[in-house]
Formats: structure tokens, sequence, C-alpha cells
């Protein structure tokens, strides 16, 4: 029975460390969840992006869309228009794990979004069906956060989910429910480039610990009453 969830932050294609975490899951207790952005940097994003489909698709995870995963849609869709932004900001990393390595110098972003429709559609149709959020117990599990104005979160705009930052950390959580978080590394968010722990502040905790940057990947395990343990690695 599956009474505990564990929650893994910001992988950006570190796959070495996401296999060494998943080891500490227990799966016929935890339900497994990813706060997003898989892919985008990294070791080999390609590996982290189907390791979690194969979980979602197997094991029942949850795999939350994260900004990259948008942006990377959104690169398919008009890779001309979205080509520059993408690549500066970990995409290429992603193809050249998909396709070849300097796949950019040989195609243009068009050519590479076609091949990536055609040898990887399924890859494509199921990272439209990410979710924004997850409830469970008393947490509310999102990749960026929420707009914490509104009456009622769920009324979030989907990029603030996705995307928010700064009013999301800095003003007060009204919803009642504990946010679990990503996006903003930890070492922001503690204004200590050395401190890639969990932030804690306000009913948010803040779980992306800036691994691909030298920082950690945080697996978390709540239950019910709270937060259980932290398991964290580091390359």
């Amino acid at each position: 029975m599956q009474n505990e969830v564990f929650v893994v932050g910001d992988v950006h294609g570190e796959i070495t460390l996401m296999k060494k975490l998943l080891e500490k899951w227990d799966e016929e207790k935890q339900k497994l969840i990813f706060i997003g952005d898989l892919g985008d940097r990294g070791e080999n994003p390609k590996a982290c992006f189907l390791l979690a489909k194969e979980l979602v698709e197997q094991k029942g995870a949850v795999y939350l869309k994260g900004n990259h995963e948008e942006i990377l849609e959104k690169f398919i869709a008009a890779p001309e228009e979205y080509a520059q932004n993408y690549f500066l900001n970990g995409g290429l990393a992603t193809f050249e794990s998909f396709l070849h390595d300097h796949i950019d110098e040989e195609y243009s972003p068009t050519e590479i979004a076609m091949m990536m429709k055609f040898h990887y559609k399924d890859f494509l149709a199921f990272l439209a069906t990410l979710p924004l959020y997850y409830e469970w117990e008393n947490y509310i599990f999102v990749h960026a956060g929420v707009d914490l104005d509104k009456k009622d979160w769920h009324n979030s705009n989907p990029e603030d989910f996705l995307w928010i930052r700064h009013p999301f950390h800095q003003k007060k959580n009204r919803t009642g429910k504990t946010i679990v978080f990503g996006h903003t590394p930890t070492f922001v968010l503690h204004g200590d480039n050395d401190n890639s722990d969990l932030w804690i502040s306000d009913d948010k905790i803040g779980i992306d610990g800036g691994a691909v940057y030298g920082g950690t990947l945080h697996g978390v395990v709540f239950d019910k009453d709270g937060l259980k343990h932290d398991y964290k690695v580091r390359k």
C-alpha cells in the first residue's frame, strides 16, 4: 500500500544521479513524483526523459510538466521561432542525446523538429499528456509554483505553474496546503551558492538542488504528517 510519496527534484539530464536516487525509492510504499525538467543540459537528457516515461507507464509514477518540457514542445511546433532561446537554455543537449552530436551544425531547426517527430512520435505525444500539478493529502506538487493572489490557486495561469518565481516565493501561502516545487534552484532561494539544501518557508518547500550545476538532486519522502526524509545525491 502506498501511503507516502517520493518526490524527485529537477534532474536536467543527470541520468547517473537519477538512477542512484531511484535506488532509494520504495515502490511498494511510495508514489513516485517527478517535479519536472527532466532534460536539457546534463549527461544524457534522452535517458532521463525515457526512464521517467517508462516509470509513468509501468509503475504509475507522476511526471509533472516543467518549463523545459514546455519549451521543447514549443520548439517542435515552431522550430525557427524558438530555436535560439531553446538551444541557449539546454535544448541542444537534448537534441544531441536524441539524435547525434553537433546536430545544429548539420541540420536546420525545422529539420531537427521533423526528425524528432519522425523518430520519437510516441515520446512527444507523451509530453503532451503531462499534468501541471498533483494533489495528495495536504500537499500541492507543482513545477514552479502557483499564483497566491488567486482566491483559488487552481485558477492560476498555466504559465505560472511552469514559470513563476519571486511572486510565489515572497507572497503568503494561504492555500491551507504545503506546496512542494522545483524550478528555482535552492541556492538562489537561500541566497548562498554553496547551499543546495531544501528551502522551507511558509509551508513552501523548494526541492531543486541545482544538481546539474554541481548541487544536489533531492528525493524527498512525505507522508500525510509531513516531510519524512530527504535523500541527497551529488556528482
